[in-house]
């Protein structure tokens, strides 16, 4: 069809074949930065994996997997090829969360480890001094929170080999 009665007719217009274009999961042609963060998220929570997947989205970061439980977390982590991991403090073992990050961090030493807490407390140093990265209050509003990861994201990027 010439691109004349694909305007006259409202149809979309078809880029040329020699065009390279990125389409994401839903076959959505999109622009996306010259490097996505490839993150991965583990929350107990359904409806909280929900809303992080769809902020992380709305960053341009790139969810490459999901978890319910730590089990799961662990052994999928190291063959996501993650630069993030977004865990709930909640999933860690009770009796050992620094010993579960370390597991860990033995298996994707290059990978930041983002703690999502409930409660701002003692548990907050706890999981910093546990091998976390960074942490984030699941209070926090969405703005802040994505505020936190874009900062994230950013070191990631500092730390990258380049090209």
């Amino acid at each position: 069809m010439r691109p004349d009665h694909a305007l006259r007719y409202g149809l979309p217009q078809v880029a040329e074949k020699n065009t390279p274009q990125t389409s994401d999961t839903s076959g959505e042609c999109s622009l996306y930065y010259e490097y996505m963060t490839r993150v991965y998220l583990s929350d107990a929570r359904p409806e909280e994996r929900s809303a992080l997947r769809v902020l992380l989205l709305d960053l341009n970061m790139e969810v490459v997997g999901e978890a319910s439980d730590w089990l799961t977390t662990l052994v999928q982590v190291p063959i996501s090829r993650i630069d993030m991991l977004l865990v709930d403090w909640e999933l860690l073992p009770n009796n050992a969360p620094n010993v579960a990050l370390y597991e860990l961090r033995k298996s994707c030493p290059a990978a930041l480890v983002v703690v999502l807490i409930s409660r701002l407390d003692a548990r907050t140093q706890a999981a910093l001094s546990a091998g976390a990265d960074a942490f984030i209050s699941k209070d926090e509003t969405p703005d802040r929170v994505a505020e936190r990861l874009r900062t994230v994201a950013a070191n990631i990027r500092k730390i990258m080999p380049s090209g």
